[in-house]
């Protein structure tokens, strides 16, 4: 089959809760050996331990995408467990909260903005590619519909995740010759901790848990990746290939 992977590795990034967690779990029931990465050291052994019951290897590395130490680590341990089949480019940082109007918004904060939500997924893949090349692995970078939507207060995360749906389209036809794919999704508001940094003090409970993408992640995962790359895909939408971009 195209779409199948001879290296079950994975790599996802802001692994510690929410998405990244769904994301990590379906995988790890795929079969893939999974490697977590996250800021913050206690929840991340919290997201390894729910992984405990899947017959799979899970690996944790602690720390900031955005520095290089980081992605040095994250393709170290890729190695040692064979190679590298998915990136999934989830870690992100909302910015200030409450979200501040764009033409207010500190520059120092919206330049750590840009360095996690941008620079980082390329960084990533820049480190990964050889990785890459060798199992037509796939790039999954996860956008927002914050990306289309000019919201007030919503500037300097929208713009940079605007800016990584761009990266991703460009990425995919740079790597296309490389069997490499590369493909953004807006995941859609979720009952998350960012998503309620991002409305402090509101009632988000009618927002749906994470787990409401998996029918989408099967979908995903499920595909010749290079008939999908390219796309920018919606978790939560009724058709879920948004645009096809490539």
């Amino acid at each position: 089959m195209a779409n199948e992977n001879t290296s079950r590795v994975a790599i996802i990034t802001g692994a510690s809760r929410g998405l990244g967690v769904v994301i990590a779990g379906f995988l790890a029931g795929q079969g893939y050996d999974i490697i977590l990465n996250a800021r913050g050291g206690a929840a991340l052994d919290a997201a390894a331990r729910s992984l405990a019951n899947y017959n799979v290897q899970v690996k944790t590395i602690a720390g900031d995408v955005a520095e290089p130490f980081t992605r040095r680590a994250l393709m170290q341990v890729a190695k040692d467990l064979g190679g590298l089949g998915v990136l999934v480019n989830n870690a992100s940082d909302l910015g200030p909260s409450p979200l501040p109007r764009l033409s207010d918004y500190p520059l120092d904060t919206l330049e750590h903005v840009f360095r996690t939500n941008v620079v980082a997924p390329v960084a990533l893949v820049q480190e990964a590619l050889p990785l890459l090349k060798e199992r037509h692995g796939l790039v999954v970078n996860v956008s927002s519909d914050a990306a289309l939507g000019g919201y007030e207060g919503w500037g300097g995360y929208g713009s940079s995740k605007a800016a990584l749906d761009l990266v991703s389209l460009t990425l995919a036809n740079e790597l296309k010759d490389d069997g490499v794919s590369v493909v953004s999704v807006d995941p859609g508001d979720m009952r998350t901790a960012m998503h309620q940094a991002a409305f402090p003090g509101e009632d988000i409970s009618d927002r749906p848990l994470p787990d409401v993408t998996l029918p989408f992640w099967a979908w995903l995962f499920g595909q010749d990746r290079a008939a999908i790359t390219g796309g920018r895909y919606r978790a939560q939408a009724e058709q879920w290939e948004a645009v096809n971009q490539s």
